[in-house]
C-alpha cells in the first residue's frame, strides 16, 4: 500500500511539473503481449510467429524507438543468457505489432517464452515485461500416429443419426511434467478425459474447407491426469454430414463420423508416451438421439450412460470402432477464434399468444440454445422451438426459418430437476416457444447461452440520439450472432452459409466492433483454398454449393479483406499469404471481360435486395449488373496493383495499375455520359463511381450532384447490399453531410431506423422484414438477424466519431482524428482498442461551445481536425492552444502525440 500511495503522489506531482513546462521522466512499461493476435497461444503450426506488445505511460509523447525481444524454453531461462534460444538484440525500430520472430526453428511441441523491453523516444529502456509464451502443435504430418476412427456397425437411417460416443482407458505409472491432447474430427467433438470436458472451445473442430483443410485442437490437460484414465469423445454431424446448403442437402463431405486423438505425456523423468485413437476404442450411441445444426437436437435423457468417460465404467456392450482411410496431411493447427458460450441471457418475459401458445421472450434476438431447467416423470418430452419474430397478431412465426425446424427435445429420466442444454445445434432467435412443459413454466427455467467466435471486444459508439444507439447495438449482435467460425449471412433458417458478399461489404465495420484479424486469417485461407483453378471464387466459403461463384462484389472479398486487415491491423503477412488469390481472381475478371475490358453479360447478384416497389410515384432502384461487375474489376485490379507495390513487387504494381487505368477508361466510355450522368440513374451506382474513383475529374462534381439530387428527392436510400456501405461516406466526403445525416435519422421505411423503432435487436436482412402494418416480407428470405446493411456502422465510427485510418500508416500507428458534429446530434463518442492501446473520439456541443476529448495511445501519433474552429479560440487542458496549428477550410488541424488531451472552444 505505501508503494502505491507513493507511486500517486510520484505521479501527481510529475503531471503537476509537466503542466508547468518542466521536463519529466515518467513511467513507461509493457503490457498485453500477443502472439498471432492470441494470448499465451497453445498448439500453433506459425514457424515464424509475430509478436506484438502494447506500451503504456504515464507521459505524453512517448514514442518507441527500440526493443529487444528474448526467448527460452523457460521462464528462468529468460534471465540467463547462455540459455536463450533467441535474442533480437536492440533493434532501432518502432514497429511494436506483428514483430517476426526470427531465431532458430522451434521443435513440434515445444513451448516458448518471450519477454520484451524497449527504448523510448528519450533513450530510456523499460524494464522487461512479464514472460508470455507460445507452444508448437503438430507442425509435421508424419507425428500423427494416431489413426482416424470409426464406429462400426452404425445403424442406417434416414436423416440425423444418434451421436457417436467413443471412449478409451489407459494407465499412468510415473508422476507427470506436461500433457497434452491433439484432437479433431470429421464431424463435431467434445472430449471428455476422466468424466470432464476438456476445455470451453464450441463445434470443434470448426469449419473449414473440410476436402483441404480440417483443423485440430490442441488441450494442456496435465492437471487432469491421473493413474487410472479414461478418454472419451461424443461426436455429432455438424457441418461434415448434416444438413448444409439448400435443398436439406446432406452428408456433402462424407458420410462417416471419425475422431482422430493423440494424448503426449512428458513424464517427469524425461520420458514420453501416446496414446491415441486405434481399434482397441470402443464405440455406442447415446442420448443425444438426433442432432442437425438446422433442425435441432433430441435428447434421450433415459438413455443416459452415468460415468462412460471414467474408468469404473463397464463398457463391454460397446461396440467395435475401424481405422477409416482419411487424410491426415490436411490436418491443421486452428488460426482462428474459437466458438464459445460467451454471455447468458434470462428472459424477460413469458407470454400466451392468442393461439394459446406459451412463448419466452428472450428480449434480444440472439444466437445459440436455452439452458432448460425442468423436473418431471420419466418420459416427459419437452419440446423448444425457436423464433425471431412475432407475427402481426402476436404468434409464434416460423415461416422465415423455410426447412429449418428449429426444434429441441428433451425427454426427462424422472431423477429431480434435470438441466439441459444441446451440443451440436445453435439457433437464431429472440422467442422460445415450450411444449408439454411438466406443471407450469416460470422465467427462471429457461436461460438463453449466447454463442459466437470469442473475439476480443474492440470499438464503441454511443451518441445523443437512443435510436442510433440501439443501432450500434443492433450491428454489434448481429455481427456477434453471424461470426460463428465463419462469417454466415444469417444463423437462423436452413443456409447459415459463409457468404463472401455479406463478409465484404461489413468487413470495415466489423474491425472496429471486434478484433478480427485471427478470425479472417483462417477464413481467407478457405476463401484460397475453394477458389477454383481459373481464380474463380465461390459464392460461400466453405463451399458447399458445388462451386457456384464468381459475382461481383462478392468474389472481391478475396481483394477487399485482406486490404481491410492490413489497414486495421498492418497485417502485411496476410498480403503475402493470400497474394496467389488475390492474382488469381483479377485475372478470372481479366479473362472474362476481354480485350474492351468491360465485364458483361455474367450472371452476378448485383445490388442485393436494394429498394423497391411496384408504386409509380415511389419507384425502386435497378442498378445495372455490368456496370457493377466493371466497376469492382477496376477497384479490386487497382487494390492489388496497391498491395503488389507494398509488397515490393514493382512489375506487378506496375502491370495492375495499367490493367485498372483501361477499366476505369472502359467503364467512363460505357457507362458515363459527358455530362456526368451514369446510364443507371442510382445512388448505388453513383457511390461506386465515386468511392472508386472511376470518373474523369472534371465530371466529379457533377455526378456527386446527381447523387445528391437522387437522394434529396426520394429523401430516403434506395441501395442494397452492394451501395449501402458507400452511400453516406460517399455524401460526406463530396460535400453533403447533410444529405447523409437525414438518412441515419430517417425513421420511416426505408432507413437504418426503422427497423429500430420496430423493436429490432439485431440488423435485418431487408428494410423492410416487418411492414408498418406488421406484416413480413416474403418468408422465402426475410431473416431478422442480417448484418450486412450494418456497414453504416464504418461512418459512425469513422465519420461522425472522426477515428480514421491513415492508408500510408496502417494499423492505426499514425491515424487521424476528425469529429463531425451534425445531423442534430450533440455529443458522440467512440473508442476503439488499437493494437497499439486505446483510441478515444469524445466531442459534445452545449450551444456554440465545442468540447473534444482525445486518448492517442503511447508509440503512435494522430492528425486532429477541429471542425468550425479557429486557433486563437481554443483552449488545450485549459491552456490556449501553443501547438504548431494549421488553420484550414474544415477548422483547425494540428499534429500530437500520444496522452489524453481535451480541447474547447466556441465554433
Amino acid at each position: 500500500m505505501k508503494r502505491i500511495i507513493h507511486w500517486v503522489k510520484s505521479l501527481t506531482f510529475g503531471l503537476i511539473l509537466s503542466s508547468l513546462g518542466f521536463s519529466v521522466s515518467g513511467n513507461t512499461w509493457i503490457q498485453e503481449l500477443v502472439c498471432e493476435y492470441h494470448a499465451n497461444p497453445v498448439g500453433i503450426d506459425v514457424q515464424k510467429p509475430r509478436l506484438s506488445w502494447k506500451i503504456f505511460s504515464d507521459q505524453k509523447n512517448v514514442m518507441q524507438s527500440a526493443y529487444e525481444i528474448r526467448v527460452a524454453d523457460s521462464p528462468a531461462n529468460l534471465n540467463r543468457k547462455n540459455r536463450l534460444i533467441w535474442e533480437s538484440g536492440k533493434v532501432n525500430s518502432s514497429q511494436s505489432v506483428n514483430v517476426e520472430y526470427q531465431g532458430p526453428k522451434i521443435e513440434p511441441m515445444q513451448r516458448v517464452y518471450w519477454q520484451v523491453r524497449v527504448w523510448d523516444n528519450q533513450n530510456k529502456a523499460t524494464k522487461w515485461s512479464e514472460p508470455a509464451y507460445w507452444e508448437m502443435g503438430l507442425t509435421q504430418s508424419e507425428l500423427w500416429t494416431a489413426s482416424w476412427i470409426t464406429m462400426e456397425n452404425e445403424k442406417e437411417m434416414e436423416g440425423s443419426k444418434p451421436s457417436h460416443y467413443l471412449r478409451k482407458e489407459f494407465s499412468t505409472s510415473k508422476k507427470i511434467n506436461s500433457a497434452r491432447v491433439y484432437v479433431s474430427a470429421l464431424g463435431l467433438y467434445e472430449l471428455y478425459l476422466n468424466g470432464k470436458k476438456v476445455g470451453d472451445e464450441l463445434f470443434t473442430p470448426g469449419w473449414t474447407s473440410y476436402k483441404n483443410r480440417i483443423q485440430y485442437q490442441t488441450y494442456d490437460v496435465t492437471s487432469m491426469l491421473k493413474s487410472e484414465n479414461t478418454l472419451g469423445a461424443i461426436l455429432g454431424d455438424g457441418w461434415f454430414r448434416g444438413n448444409i446448403g439448400f435443398r436439406n442437402q446432406r452428408d456433402y463431405y462424407g458420410d462417416k463420423l471419425a475422431l482422430i486423438a493423440q494424448l503426449h505425456i512428458t513424464y517427469s523423468d524425461g520420458t514420453t508416451e501416446t496414446v491415441g485413437t486405434d481399434e482397441s476404442w470402443k464405440a455406442t450411441t447415446g442420448p443425444i438421439i438426433f442432432s442437425d445444426i438446422y433442425n435441432g437436437e433430441t435428447y434421450d435423457a433415459r438413455l443416459e450412460m452415468q460415468g462412460w468417460a471414467t474408468t469404473s465404467f463397464d463398457d463391454s456392450n460397446w461396440g467395435t470402432v475401424a481405422k477409416l482411410d482419411h487424410p491426415k496431411d490436411i490436418l491443421i493447427a486452428p488460426q482462428g477464434v474459437p466458438v464459445k458460450a460467451v454471455e447468458e441471457i434470462s428472459p424477460i418475459e413469458i407470454l400466451t399468444t392468442p393461439k394459446g401458445e406459451t412463448v419466452f421472450d428472450m428480449g434480444q434476438n440472439m444466437v445459440g440454445w436455452v439452458r432448460l431447467k425442468v423436473k418431471g416423470n420419466r418420459g416427459d418430452a419437452v419440446t423448444l422451438k425457436f423464433a425471431e419474430v412475432l407475427d402481426k397478431e402476436g404468434n409464434f412465426y416460423i415461416e422465415n426459418l423455410r426447412a429449418a425446424k428449429a426444434t429441441d427435445v428433451y425427454i426427462l429420466k424422472g431423477d429431480g430437476e434435470e438441466i439441459y442444454e444441446p451440443r451440436f445445434t445453435f439457433h437464431g432467435f429472440r422467442y422460445v416457444k415450450i411444449e408439454d412443459f411438466p406443471g407450469t413454466p416460470q422465467l427462471d427455467n429457461i436461460t438463453g447461452v449466447v454463442i459466437y467466435s470469442d473475439m476480443e471486444p474492440t470499438g464503441t459508439f454511443a451518441c445523443s440520439e437512443p435510436l442510433i444507439n440501439q443501432l450500434q447495438h443492433n450491428i454489434q449482435w448481429g455481427q456477434k450472432g453471424n461470426f460463428l467460425d465463419v462469417p454466415t449471412d444469417c444463423p437462423q433458417r436452413d443456409e447459415r452459409l459463409g457468404w463472401t458478399g455479406d463478409a465484404q461489404v461489413f468487413v470495415s465495420t466489423s474491425t472496429f466492433n471486434f478484433n478480427v484479424a485471427s478470425f479472417f486469417t483462417k477464413w481467407m485461407k478457405d476463401v484460397a483454398a475453394d477458389q477454383g483453378p481459373d481464380g474463380k471464387v465461390n459464392h460461400v466459403v466453405p463451399d458447399v454449393l458445388n462451386g457456384a461463384g464468381g459475382s461481383a462484389a462478392w468474389a472481391d472479398a478475396a481483394i477487399i479483406i485482406p486490404w481491410q486487415m492490413y489497414l486495421a491491423y498492418g497485417d502485411k503477412r496476410m498480403l503475402e499469404v493470400q497474394y496467389p488469390s488475390m492474382v488469381g481472381w483479377v485475372n478470372y475478371m481479366k479473362n472474362r471481360a476481354g480485350d474492351d475490358y468491360l465485364w458483361i453479360g455474367d450472371t452476378h447478384y448485383g445490388d442485393w435486395l436494394a429498394f423497391a416497389t411496384t408504386r409509380s410515384d415511389y419507384p425502386g432502384a435497378t442498378t445495372e449488373k455490368d456496370l457493377i461487375a466493371t466497376a469492382y474489376y477496376a477497384q479490386s485490379t487497382k487494390t492489388l496493383a496497391d498491395i503488389a507495390q507494398i509488397l515490393g513487387k514493382t512489375d506487378d504494381a506496375e502491370k495492375y495499375s495499367n490493367l485498372s487505368e483501361k477499366v476505369k477508361e472502359a467503364f467512363i466510355n460505357e457507362f458515363v455520359t459527358p455530362a456526368g450522368r451514369l446510364v443507371s440513374h442510382t445512388q448505388t451506382a453513383y457511390s461506386l463511381a465515386l468511392a472508386f474513383n472511376l470518373l474523369p475529374e472534371n465530371l466529379i462534381p457533377k455526378a456527386a450532384e446527381y447523387l445528391a439530387g437522387d437522394v434529396d428527392k426520394f429523401k430516403h436510400l434506395t441501395t442494397g447490399f452492394v451501395g449501402t456501405p458507400l452511400l453516406c461516406k460517399t455524401l460526406s466526403n463530396h460535400g453533403y453531410e447533410d444529405l447523409a445525416f437525414m438518412l441515419l435519422n430517417r425513421k420511416e421505411y426505408p432507413s437504418w431506423l426503422y427497423p429500430v423503432t420496430q423493436g429490432a435487436t439485431t440488423i435485418w436482412e431487408r428494410w423492410d422484414g416487418q411492414k408498418p402494418d406488421g406484416t413480413f416480407q416474403n418468408a422465402g428470405m426475410n431473416s431478422f438477424n442480417h448484418y450486412a446493411y450494418g456497414a453504416i456502422g464504418e461512418w459512425l465510427y469513422n465519420y461522425v466519431a472522426g477515428i480514421q485510418i491513415d492508408s500510408d500508416n496502417p494499423g492505426y500507428k499514425h491515424f487521424f482524428l476528425a469529429p463531425h458534429p451534425g445531423g442534430g446530434l450533440t455529443h458522440a463518442k467512440a473508442e476503439f482498442k488499437s493494437m497499439y492501446g486505446n483510441i478515444k473520439s469524445d466531442w459534445k456541443v452545449e450551444g456554440d461551445q465545442m468540447v473534444y476529448d482525445v486518448t492517442i495511445p503511447a508509440n503512435t501519433t494522430a492528425t486532429v481536425t477541429l471542425p468550425a474552429a479557429s486557433s486563437e479560440k481554443i483552449l488545450l487542458n485549459d491552456s490556449p492552444l501553443k501547438n504548431d496549428a494549421q488553420q484550414n477550410d474544415e477548422g483547425v488541424t494540428l499534429k500530437l502525440g500520444s496522452g489524453e488531451y481535451r480541447f474547447s472552444y466556441l465554433m
